[in-house]
């Protein structure tokens, strides 16, 4: 009679459904799959948030170039500039390099002292660039580690199941696979959560880098156009200069 209820309770019908699998499963896999969908959740929360932000960016740089193409103050700050967002990478290097323009103003009267006043922008504009594509990576490595360890951490789960459930068959002293079955579904979920963590936050871990990588050549060529219109400038001001002199 117990045998025929053992047997009866082997091969009850498991759900394999995601829910069904997760409340079945042993305890440590039960944590493993909870930290797994954590994970996957903050990955895509990060690649959401980097994904709308590199693409308002984007369409903003596309008019603040278009603004400086029409002609950059050095000395003040434009007003096109003014009214974008003062956490805007491209406003942060420009408002830098204008700040040290300002500082040095009344130093700049010979000719090795406008040379070290493009220097001087130079670097500020290239600190401030580096700064702002810092603040722009920032939780990216989380991204790789979640893409590089979640495999791993899944197929721990995995692991742990399958022995799990062989010792459930040691101890029934059943080799049915109804017996088997249900705790291998249970341990393979664990390495399927893990691969879905893993496969988007390497995917998009390579397309937001590299999308950081083009913004920022956009900010060099930035600096690059705003250091030709502060050497004209200063062009200009020497020329006067050496006009009164005469």
């Amino acid at each position: 009679m117990a045998d025929s209820i053992d047997a009866a309770a082997a091969a009850a019908p498991h759900g394999l459904s995601p829910i069904e699998l997760f409340l079945q499963a042993d305890t440590v896999v039960k944590v493993i799959m909870i930290i797994l969908v954590v994970a996957s959740a903050w990955g895509w929360a990060v690649i959401l948030d980097k994904l709308i932000r590199l693409s308002v960016l984007r369409k903003r740089a596309n008019k603040l170039i278009a603004s400086v193409q029409a002609g950059l103050p050095v000395a003040s700050v434009a007003e096109s500039f003014e009214k974008a967002s003062a956490t805007d990478p491209f406003v942060t290097v420009y408002r830098a390099m204008v700040e040290e323009h300002s500082r040095s103003a009344d130093l700049v009267h010979s000719e090795a002292q406008r040379d070290s006043l493009q220097e001087r922008v130079h670097r500020v504009g290239q600190l401030a660039s580096a700064d702002a594509l810092d603040h722009l990576q920032s939780r990216l490595p989380g991204l790789a580690t979640i893409g590089a360890v979640a495999p791993f951490v899944g197929l721990f789960g995995t692991v742990w199941g399958i022995m799990t459930s062989f010792q459930g068959i040691a101890a029934s002293n059943n080799t049915s696979l109804a017996v088997v079955a249900p705790g291998i579904a249970e341990a393979l979920f664990a390495t399927a959560l893990g691969l879905a963590a893993a496969i988007p936050a390497v995917v998009f871990y390579n397309r937001i880098g590299s999308d950081i990588g083009r913004y920022g050549k956009r900010l060099q060529a930035f600096i690059g156009v705003f250091e030709v219109e502060l050497s004209r400038q200063l062009s200009k001001k020497g020329d006067r200069n050496g006009l009164r002199a005469a």
